[in-house]
């Protein structure tokens, strides 16, 4: 879990220290984050950006409001460059952010 950089704390604070909430609004996040992945996998292959941009900008919306610092990291990172027109930063990172999704998969 390490990987992930979570700050359980902000997280649970976000949830307004209520555990059951906060594990509801993960698995909210895990759903989503299924769909806007396959959203990017799609972007790349048909080489468009502005579809990675919308799927790496949700992601990364969820995974700070969670305090999950990795993918909040990539996904701005895919984010940036995309919003640019660019998948350089996307066709690089795309199999970190799926080892990151993995491993929320896990919370």
């Amino acid at each position: 879990m390490d990987r992930l950089n979570w700050n359980k704390e902000f997280a649970l604070e976000q949830a307004a220290e209520d555990a059951e909430l906060l594990q509801e609004l993960i698995d909210i996040f895990k759903d989503s984050c299924v769909s806007d992945f396959a959203a990017i996998k799609n972007g790349l292959e048909t080489a468009d950006s502005e579809m990675v941009c919308a799927a790496a900008h949700s992601i990364k919306g969820a995974a700070a409001s969670l305090g999950v610092e990795a993918i909040r990291k990539v996904a701005f990172e895919m984010e940036t460059d995309s919003r640019n027109g660019s998948l350089t930063v996307t066709e690089s990172r795309i199999d970190e952010l799926d080892d990151l999704l993995q491993l929320l998969q896990e919370l």
